[in-house]
């Protein structure tokens, strides 16, 4: 098996964490980027084996860009640390670009049971991948919530936001690269207890999230 860092983005997810890295296979090396939490994810992620590294600089982008550049394995996974993906998950993902079969694969969420991704969200990502099958040929019709890829092909993209709309620009300049995407149907449970989305818990949330999309589109 190749070796794999899994980069997980994680901002006030301790109640997330102590449930999730136990399940992590032991394919992937786990670093845990505390992006200002105020609970105890840092110590949780310690003491649970993972590396922790800290970005103070608030966003998204910022947290996975922290993680990516910390990691040291030749390929890179990275999926939220809030207990709603199964880690297992990752691997048929990482057999695709580890064969060869693919530069990039990323996750196609598929909700376990109604009311897990709100209406507003699955709308806002349903716009967004669509113009970008449109507008530039993108083969994907989901924002890469789960991805693995090269960890050196990643920095060479030298992707620029720092915010939510990181995996649209990811998306973007991977189809402008010609990079071979392959799509998995990805199980999308309910956050874990304890936890709140930055993004689709409000109304709010998602409006913000669509205007950090609308500034990388292009």
């Amino acid at each position: 098996m190749p070796t794999c860092d899994l980069v997980l983005p994680c901002r006030d997810e301790a109640p997330a964490l102590r449930e999730l890295l136990p399940r992590v296979p032991s394919a992937f090396s786990v670093i845990v980027v505390d992006n200002g939490s105020r609970d105890d994810t840092a110590a949780v992620a310690r003491a649970l084996g993972a590396r922790v590294v800290a970005e103070q600089a608030p966003g998204y982008g910022a947290a996975v860009h922290a993680g990516v550049e910390a990691a040291t394995a030749d390929y890179v996974a990275v999926m939220d640390g809030d207990g709603s993906f199964d880690p297992d998950q990752l691997l048929p993902m990482l057999a695709d670009v580890a064969s060869g079969a693919a530069d990039i694969a990323v996750g196609r969420r598929r909700p376990v049971r109604r009311g897990v991704w709100p209406w507003h969200a699955r709308l806002g990502n349903a716009v967004v991948t669509a113009w970008l099958r449109r507008r530039i040929g993108m083969d994907a019709h989901d924002i890469a919530p789960m991805r693995v890829c090269g960890r050196e092909a990643l920095l060479g993209l030298d992707l620029r936001d720092r915010r939510f709309g990181y995996p649209v620009e990811l998306l973007q300049a991977v189809t402008h690269h010609g990079w071979r995407v392959s799509e998995h149907d990805v199980d999308y449970h309910p956050r874990a207890a304890g936890t709140r989305s930055k993004v689709s818990g409000s109304v709010r949330g998602t409006l913000r999230t669509a205007r950090d999309f609308a500034q990388v589109l292009r």
